[in-house]
């Protein structure tokens, strides 16, 4: 863990003086810092760089997650459509002086999963 710690703050203190042009005002001097851009090291054609690659991979990674996001969503409305007409059967054979508590229940079911899908739909 301390070492961990440790080369954490020589990073740091390394990109601050970095970002001082490598004048740590000193008596020293000034001596030229690391450089601040990385050379380009890649080879082939330019849509095999790394950066087209990680663009692409985001890019399916996105589309993986709506679809999937769309499958548990069908999923839930279908479950939703289900416990609704659970609940409207369990209301047709109470009477109106009576409401068990698996009504109740079955209600805070519907409810709860209705905002999941409410939250999922807006994000």
């Amino acid at each position: 863990m301390k070492v961990t710690r440790i080369l954490l703050l020589s990073l740091l203190m390394t990109a601050s003086v970095a970002q001082q042009g490598g004048n740590t005002g000193g008596s020293r001097g000034s001596r030229p810092g690391p450089p601040t851009t990385l050379p380009d090291v890649t080879m082939g054609a330019p849509d095999e760089r790394p950066g087209t690659f990680d663009a692409a991979m985001e890019n399916q990674r996105a589309k993986m997650r709506n679809e999937d996001r769309q499958k548990r969503l069908v999923e839930d409305t279908q479950k939703l459509l289900t416990l609704a007409n659970q609940l409207k059967e369990e209301v047709d054979k109470s009477s109106k002086d009576t409401m068990s508590i698996t009504v109740i229940k079955k209600a805070e079911e519907i409810e709860k999963l209705a905002k999941s899908v409410k939250e999922r739909m807006k994000g």
